[in-house]
């Protein structure tokens, strides 16, 4: 039985480094002897990138280039290159070599030793600041603390599913994606294969503070309730000691009939409280706003190219 193996890409603005990107991919896959294509999906690219997918797709027959209809961000045009591949072994990586295309035949061992999920786990970043490293550990900190499904620090979305674990996660619609968890969450037999990421060969990292921040709040209120149960347990934090407190002041006023009037404490109490139930209040409206959102049932993604249905 052939061993089929798709290889989705996500891509935006990485003109500068796709062809090289091709010929490592082919150079460390190739001698493998699985049968291996490459989807390229385009997200919204407004530099000459989708120009070059489209020269490697005339020039290699096992390439396959989609472009999304405007910028949906990292984790749909992942989501939208695993829905066209459905039906075989996918591996989702990026274009910009920091996922380095020399990892993959290791992940293709641990797949044929019969593991579903290979997941390649970041040991460190070349040329990484400190402030990334400390953000990234806190951030996973965070997320195994809050959220029943456990993440793996550094495995991130580079990783290699097999044929059913690529459908267990296609089956999965909801619109706010947070990937490594969703592939943390499906279970099945999983290894991991150490790497060290490297520098990134051109351009810039699409992930600025601000889409980490989201995707962060997206990897929380999507894999755990932990906020709001917080606001329970919080409110009853300033509940009981506020009954007890209440309670002394009556016994006070009818014991030794003295009232203490304390405004301004009473103020900077109240000011206290009602900032806590307006913080708790802004994360339920988190949950809200995604639960409208799933309402909606709006497609994840539009399509402006993809391949000819004879080279589909």
């Amino acid at each position: 039985m052939t061993e089929r193996l798709a290889i989705v890409v996500p891509c935006c603005n990485e003109a500068a480094v796709v062809d090289r990107f091709y010929d490592e991919l082919a150079r460390e896959v190739g001698p493998t002897g699985v049968d291996w294509s490459v989807c390229f999906v385009d997200d919204g690219s407004t530099d000459a990138t989708l120009e070059r997918l489209n020269a490697l797709a005339r020039a290699h027959a096992n390439v396959r280039v989609y472009s999304l209809s405007r910028n949906f961000g990292h984790q749909i045009a992942l989501s939208a290159g695993l829905d066209v591949t459905l039906g075989s072994a996918v591996v989702m990586m990026d274009a910009d070599l920091q996922h380095s295309p020399s990892v993959v035949p290791a992940m293709i061992a641990e797949w044929r030793r019969g593991h579903d999920v290979v997941s390649a786990v970041r040991q460190d970043t070349e040329g990484a600041s400190w402030f990334k490293r400390a953000t990234a550990d806190a951030f996973y900190r965070l997320i195994n603390r809050l959220g029943e499904t456990e993440i793996v620090p550094g495995a991130a979305d580079f990783c290699l599913l097999s044929a059913r674990a690529h459908a267990a996660l296609c089956a999965m619609p909801e619109r706010h994606r947070f990937l490594r968890g969703m592939v943390s969450w499906i279970g099945f037999d999983r290894a991991y294969v150490p790497f060290q990421a490297p520098r990134r060969s051109a351009g810039e990292s699409k992930y600025t503070t601000i889409k980490m921040v989201g995707l962060a709040l997206d990897a929380v209120f999507s894999f755990s309730a932990a906020p709001m149960r917080l606001a329970t347990r919080l409110g009853m934090a300033l509940f009981v000691p506020g009954l007890l407190y209440f309670g002394y002041i009556i016994t006070r006023y009818v014991t030794m009939n003295d009232f203490v009037r304390g405004w301004g404490s009473l103020i900077c109490t109240l000011m206290i409280i009602g900032g806590i139930q307006l913080m708790f209040i802004g994360i339920i409206g988190e949950y809200l706003a995604r639960i409208f959102e799933e309402s909606k049932r709006r497609p994840l993604y539009f399509f402006k190219q993809a391949p000819d249905d004879r080279d589909a």
